[in-house]
């Protein structure tokens, strides 16, 4: 049989390692006993016993399909899941009675009796002899050594603090008044708030029963602390001195002084004082540093000199090639010579003249050479090389002189005493200053002649000295596209503001009646918007709607000069109180901020087109630039630096800079003082 089973082996074709059964393969789980839950994320559910991950296995049913299983499968009640493996496995019949057993609170054994009949190991009845009869060992009843080690050894440590009694547990809610401590009444509130009482002076050497001498008074102090008021002395008592602690008697005041001290304790009242501890540089604003803002002027580049007597005011070409300064007259200043070089007369100027009996006059006055100088004159110069180009006498203060901004006319507008002149200088371009003639020769009047409160007349210079001028003008400024100009009228009627236009030679009063005495007047850069400055106000206003848009408060007593940014959504005004105040008119209708830098009045403020820049010159003879930068995002407010002071005009009859004016495209400024110079600052 052995043979013919090994025969049989040999010839089969299935080698053993096929034919035999294989194992069955132990996946037991080895992470031991910790949550499974760890678990959770990972794509295993832990390792066997060779180290390799037992994967979880693929489970993509979702509710339907369970449901048909739970339906369809007849052992779907006795199928649980492995938390060790993630398998699913079938519970055996002797499984499931063991678990029905566990349920119904009986033993897991099928065999085991809970009612069997118990065995008496031991007699009820006392027996006379013992079940052992060995002596008692000595250990039995003597202390232990090894005991009273530990016991000494816990003492000790108890004694030296270093094993501390547990403290019982306090039974205290887990809830509580989370507002208690708001209510001063309550008890929590009330302990918040306690302020400690202040401690009494401690007594000093004056107090001892035996002070050093110095501390004693003499017979003229105590006189005088005698006549003194309680309230006024120094000390409540009088210093004795005793030869010894016995000999001290009770002291007499002593129930007095505890019944002010509790008077104290109880009329006085205490406070918290929340005290924050801040440090002064936090308080600083962090401000960029001067050179990181670049560029700006530092420096005095040029100097134009010709002018023997203040020089009001300035206006500078829309090319910047060309600068114009109006001087005026002090008196007890002397009158310059005349050298007698004239030019041409250049085509009729127009001028509106006349504010009281209104005229406006364009007039054939010559221009005298850079060497000639009146009484009050206007000069032009070329910027590079400060040459006097061209003198205009005009017989007259000159208290604003404004160039017109349209880049393809040639014309300054000139504030004398009570007239405005229309001046073609003719400077630059023939073409340029060339056609401008042409375009003031071509206007036709019209049929009917219209009420205006001004009269525009082409004069000759004897109809301009017999001009009947009973009011002064103060302020000249151009519309931005260069054909209409405002002027302003240094008197409380309702005619100080006026504005003109050029190419129909119309002028019209925009106000009915005054709202106080306009220092100056500005166009807004963009949009229809006319900016009116009295003593204490900015009123702003639309041309289009013909209403009052807003009311600024400059915060100062008398506005001197106004600005407005090339944005046009920021106004810088200077004050005769040496404040410039700075708007922001889409924050507030008060003064963003206010700058004090100045010592003395303000006559002058500028900004530049293209830099953020603006400048203010004062009577202290200084000009200060400052970096103004606005943003176009909405909530970031201005950022602004004073980052040069310039120096360089002489004090004359306590006036300093008279006008500021920035370059049309580079970074420099100009400033007129009454010292007579002219100065650029690069």
């Amino acid at each position: 049989m052995d043979q013919e089973a090994e025969g049989g082996a040999r010839g089969s074709s299935c080698p053993p390692s096929r034919c035999l059964p294989a194992p069955p393969q132990d996946i037991r789980n080895t992470v031991g006993n910790i949550p499974m839950e760890w678990y959770e994320d990972f794509p295993h559910i832990g390792y066997d016993l060779d180290g390799r991950k037992i994967y979880k296995p693929i489970r993509n049913k979702d509710e339907l399909d369970k449901f048909l299983e739970k339906m369809e499968n007849p052992d779907y009640w006795r199928t649980v899941q492995d938390k060790m493996t993630g398998a699913d496995i079938k519970l055996t019949d002797e499984q499931v009675d063991l678990v029905q057993r566990l349920q119904k609170g009986q033993f897991g054994d099928v065999h085991f009796d809970p009612y069997e009949p118990a065995v008496d190991f031991f007699t009820h009845e006392v027996m006379i002899h013992p079940v052992t009869n060995r002596p008692a060992d000595k250990r039995s009843f003597i202390p232990s050594l090894i005991e009273k080690e530990k016991v000494s050894k816990l003492v000790h440590a108890i004694k030296m603090g270093w094993i501390k009694p547990r403290k019982p547990k306090e039974d205290t809610p887990t809830y509580y008044d989370l507002w208690a401590h708001e209510d001063p009444n309550s008890i929590l509130g009330r302990h918040k708030m306690h302020v400690p009482a202040p401690k009494m002076k401690l007594p000093g050497h004056e107090e001892s029963y035996n002070p050093p001498p110095e501390y004693l008074l003499s017979e003229e102090e105590k006189l005088a602390w005698e006549q003194q008021e309680p309230a006024e002395r120094k000390l409540n008592f009088v210093p004795q001195q005793y030869r010894c602690l016995r000999a001290v008697p009770a002291y007499p005041r002593f129930i007095q002084e505890r019944f002010e001290r509790c008077l104290d304790l109880y009329l006085c009242p205490r406070q918290r004082k929340m005290r924050v501890n801040v440090d002064p540089e936090d308080l600083i604003p962090k401000l960029p540093k001067p050179r990181d803002l670049q560029p700006f002027p530092t420096t005095q580049a040029l100097v134009y000199r010709g002018h023997t007597s203040l020089v009001r005011c300035l206006s500078i070409s829309p090319s910047g090639q060309w600068l114009a300064s109006g001087k005026d007259s002090l008196p007890g200043l002397g009158h310059p010579r005349h050298t007698g070089h004239q030019y041409p007369a250049p085509a009729p100027w127009v001028f509106p003249a006349a504010l009281g009996d209104p005229t406006l006059e364009p007039a054939s006055l010559p221009l005298r050479s850079g060497e000639s100088s009146d009484d009050c004159t206007v000069r032009f110069w070329e910027v590079c090389t400060a040459r006097c180009m061209k003198t205009l006498p005009v017989g007259g203060v000159v208290k604003s002189i404004a160039w017109n901004p349209n880049p393809t006319v040639c014309l300054v507008a000139v504030c004398v005493e009570q007239s405005v002149l229309l001046v073609n200088p003719c400077l630059g371009d023939k073409l340029l200053y060339g056609a401008t003639d042409q375009v003031l020769e071509s206007y036709t009047p019209p049929e009917e002649e219209r009420v205006q409160p001004v009269q525009w007349l082409t004069a000759t210079i004897e109809e301009h000295s017999k001009g009947i001028r009973l009011t002064a003008l103060k302020q000249v400024t151009w519309h931005g596209k260069g054909d209409y100009f405002a002027t302003v009228v240094s008197d409380n009627s309702s005619m100080q503001v006026l504005i003109h236009q050029t190419s129909k030679r119309w002028s019209q009063n925009p106000f009915r009646k005054s709202k106080g005495l306009v220092q100056c007047v500005l166009f807004h850069p963009i949009r229809p918007y006319f900016f009116v400055a009295t003593q204490r106000y900015v009123r702003v206003y639309n041309l289009l709607k013909q209403e009052l848009t807003k009311k600024l408060m400059a915060n100062c007593k008398w506005v001197s000069s106004m600005a407005i940014h090339p944005g046009g959504d920021n106004v810088i005004c200077g004050s005769y109180d040496s404040k410039l105040a700075w708007f922001d008119l889409d924050l507030s209708t008060r003064p963003y901020q206010l700058l004090r830098h100045h010592k003395k009045a303000l006559r002058s403020v500028a900004f530049h087109k293209h830099y953020p820049l603006f400048a203010s010159g004062s009577d202290d003879g200084t000009v200060i630039v400052c970096h103004g930068m606005v943003y176009n995002d909405l909530l970031q407010n201005p950022l602004l630096v004073p980052v040069k002071v310039l120096k360089g005009h002489a004090l004359t009859l306590d006036l300093g800079v008279l006008d500021v004016l920035f370059h049309p495209t580079q970074p420099w400024v100009f400033s007129s003082g009454a010292d007579g110079t002219v100065r650029l600052y690069t």
